[in-house]
């Protein structure tokens, strides 16, 4: 159950993700600042499923590394995006940021459908 709820949370935060860009870059900064705070709302629900499934690995798990080190690359991936979103409605560079965005995201899939199990 968690593990669904965690994987629809992340797809939900790239489609917001996405569309805060696409507003950004359009210039409708009060439709983009709507959305980028639903967006910090799904963090929530990001941070805390995911603290829900690293806490499974607490245990004893073989695999404990690997899951706090998911867990730090996936919160590292939550913050790549939040400093595009704000870097770019203030219309500064953000390409180490989209950078960082696509390292962190690639770690955290990779363990997370590669290597753990849950």
């Amino acid at each position: 159950m968690t593990t669904h709820l965690h994987v629809t949370a992340w797809a939900l935060a790239f489609i917001l993700f996405i569309v805060v860009v696409i507003l950004n870059k359009s210039g409708k900064e009060k439709g983009a600042k709507i959305v980028h705070m639903i967006l910090r709302l799904d963090y929530l629900l990001i941070l805390f499923s995911g603290g829900s499934l690293l806490s499974a690995y607490f245990g004893g798990s073989s695999m404990m590394g690997e899951a706090i080190f998911k867990g730090l690359a996936g919160i590292w991936a939550v913050f790549a995006m939040e400093m595009i979103a704000v870097k770019m409605a203030r219309h500064e560079a953000t390409k180490s940021f989209w950078i960082q965005l696509v390292i962190a995201v690639v770690i955290t899939l990779i363990l997370g459908f590669g290597r753990l199990p849950l």
